[in-house]
């Protein structure tokens, strides 16, 4: 029986140690496992990495690479072979971007590899980071989306042998452009291979303070020589202004014995915020500096477009600037699109049209091309056989299409720069006239030669709400109630609004008004049913009070605030508007008056009856009181921006007082 039973554990015991060595992990945990084969002095690289999971309706995914080789090298090769400059341990990184993929990228594990022989110098090659004139360039590994890893490449190099001053100098890193709220990018980690040090950030900002009259004159009244390092000053302190006034953070590092026509890189890894889901789409930029001590070296300077997205996706369409103000927009404004794409496929393509849908807020006859990659030029000079970017023209849409061209691509055999596969097509464009305040969308459709087309995001733009100060001046009355009321039959009022500017339809508008009021009367009571002599006047019968009645009157001068109320244009002549207000009482006088009826007869013998008022008690109070009432009005006129009429209804919520306000507004 025991034996019976131990067999049942051991068989339960065995069964749950084999469900628990089969549990597999959700695919998005499994991090990239680096394998590589030695072959002499060269490794050869390859990353295992999980399966990717295609979008419906999307192209085919794919992933893209970085490889960090952990000697300050890189390459982004799928698998890239590379031969180590020195003997040692390395720790080789992979960074892998899903494109078209319903998942996270794969995490990074860093591999560890040991290096036992040196390398030919001869044998050790560059990896085309720069393009031509180019000593520093910033290049990254994917587009920044929220809550995900970015790796920013800073690549620099030297040209000159001028000097002992020509290897040293300065490489400073612009980023969070100040045009957002809140800050897109935080610097994780820093790598550097060639003794980079980080340096103090205050000579910068002083010298970006440097006083440029001052400098002016040195350098137009200095002998040759002083000339030209101040103007090589004043240019490194204008440069350096222009690009305090747009970033918000400044990363320096100083670097020291770059020899001529050596290449050198930093790698920053860097996390996107959370912050940035709101502005998905929006364009943000990095910019570097090179400032070397050699005062006759130039300042190098690399500025880095990049689109915020929601998934990874090499086909990009993006405006730049897509939050305008809409005070300023009006028909000569011009906007920036560039529309990305790339070639994901097995051979090269000879034809690229690109099709996008213009807004109809949108003047297509407008269109100017910036710029395009790749460099063609356009059909109307351009001989018909050549390279060519043809511009057609439908009813809602333009295409722009690349004709006779070899853009490779990247499952291509022999291609090796990602690069090379990518291209992209820059224009400007029109308002037809100022357009309503509301956003507008535009999108690309990118064809391969003959293959299915490409859809790309629909790139937004809009305009920001804005700060649009108004005055107002209003006379109010009672409505059908003709009584005595507390706040008396009369205000008359003055002061401003807060909306945003030009709204559309609806929106929230504060006002804030001083506000006074004519003198009320308030009934107290009243004295009757006695007859009293009064004082002999000119030795005749005395004057019989018949009646003393008691009232308070009341002036006001009120603090009015709307702390919000709701709007909505029915059109640009027509709004509507619904709200509180609160009422403070800043300065109230209230008297006591008794006016008497008195009777009497005159020496003719008639009889005479007129009313004595007397005032009994005085009393002035400061901040005596809150009210609050609510109101609906109409609004005709310019109701967006300009001047406007309006009538409002203001029932109080304290007092049986109902009351119409005129008033006339102006918003600028």
């Amino acid at each position: 029986m025991l034996k019976k039973i131990g067999f049942v554990m051991a068989c339960c015991m065995s069964f749950g140690f084999a469900k628990a060595q089969t549990q597999v992990l959700p695919a998005d945990t499994v991090p990239a496992k680096i394998k590589y084969q030695m072959r002499g002095d060269t490794v050869k690289f390859s990353a295992e990495l999980r399966p990717l999971r295609a979008i419906a309706g999307a192209p085919a995914p794919f992933y893209t690479y970085l490889w960090e080789f952990g000697d300050g090298n890189f390459s982004f090769q799928p698998s890239p072979a590379h031969i180590y400059a020195d003997t040692g341990i390395y720790h080789p990184m992979v960074y892998a971007t899903n494109n078209y993929d319903d998942g996270k990228p794969p995490p990074r594990r860093p591999g560890s590899i040991q290096i036992k022989q040196k390398a030919n110098s001869t044998k050790l090659a560059t990896n085309n980071f720069f393009k031509a004139d180019e000593l520093l360039a910033l290049k990254t590994n994917a587009m920044p989306k929220p809550k995900e890893e970015m790796v920013l490449i800073l690549g620099y190099k030297n040209d000159l042998a001028i000097g002992s001053l020509a290897g040293k100098g300065a490489l400073l890193l612009f980023y969070n452009d100040k045009e957002f709220a809140k800050n897109n990018f935080v610097i994780d980690t820093v790598r550097r291979y060639h003794g980079e040090t980080k340096t103090d950030q205050n000579k910068f900002l002083q010298l970006a303070s440097l006083n440029m009259q001052r400098l002016n004159y040195y350098a137009s009244n200095g002998p040759s020589n002083f000339f030209s390092l101040t103007a090589d000053l004043k240019n490194k302190a204008e440069l350096l202004k222009e690009r305090l006034a747009k970033y918000r953070d400044i990363e320096a590092y100083s670097y020291q014995n770059l020899a001529q026509g050596e290449e050198r890189f930093m790698f920053f890894s860097i996390k996107t915020t959370p912050e940035m889901l709101a502005d998905t789409n929006a364009v943000v930029t990095l910019s570097a500096m090179m400032i070397p001590d050699d005062p006759l070296a130039d300042v190098n300077v690399f500025d880095l477009e990049l689109q915020i997205v929601a998934s990874h996706d090499p086909n990009k369409m993006m405006l730049r600037n897509r939050s305008m103000n809409y005070r300023f927009v009006g028909k000569n404004r011009r906007l920036t699109y560039k529309v990305r794409f790339q070639n994901t496929g097995k051979g090269p393509a000879k034809t690229v049209n690109v099709g996008v849908r213009i807004p109809d807020v949108l003047d297509k006859s407008t269109i100017k091309i910036i710029g395009s990659k790749p460099e063609v030029v356009l059909r109307d000079s351009a001989y018909i056989h050549g390279s060519v970017l043809d511009t057609l023209s439908n009813k809602d849409s333009v295409h722009f299409v690349f004709r006779n061209i070899y853009l490779p691509g990247t499952q291509q055999e022999g291609v090796n720069d990602a690069d090379s596969t990518k291209g992209f097509v820059e224009y400007s464009i029109k308002f037809k006239k100022k357009p309503k305040k509301l956003p507008f969308e535009s999108g690309a459709a990118i064809v391969f030669d003959k293959n299915e087309p490409i859809y790309t995001n629909r790139s937004r733009g809009r305009f920001k709400p804005g700060i649009s100060p108004g005055i107002i001046s209003g006379y109010g009355f009672l409505g059908t109630k003709k009584t005595l009321n507390n706040y008396g039959n009369k205000n008359y009022s003055l002061g401003f609004s807060v909306s945003p500017y030009s709204p559309y339809r609806k929106y929230l508008q504060a006002e804030l008004y001083l506000g006074y009021y004519n003198a009320s009367n308030e009934f107290l009571g009243e004295a009757q049913n006695f007859k009293m002599r009064d004082t002999v006047i000119n030795n005749r019968d005395g004057y019989l009070i018949t009646g003393r009645s008691y009232y308070a009157q009341t002036t006001r001068l009120n603090l009015d605030v709307v702390p919000l109320q709701l709007r909505y244009n029915i059109n640009r002549f027509v709004g509507l508007g619904a709200g509180g207000i609160f009422s403070l009482s800043i300065n109230e006088k209230r008297k006591i008056q008794q006016f008497s009826t008195i009777s009497g007869r005159q020496a003719t013998g008639t009889e005479q009856t007129f009313v004595d008022e007397r005032q009994v008690s005085s009393l002035t109070k400061s901040f005596a009181s809150v009210n609050t009432a609510g109101f609906v009005d109409l609004q005709l006129g310019l109701v967006r921006k300009g001047p406007a009429l309006g009538l409002r209804y203001i029932q109080s919520l304290n007092y049986n007082d109902g009351r119409f306000f005129s008033y006339l507004s102006w918003k600028f």
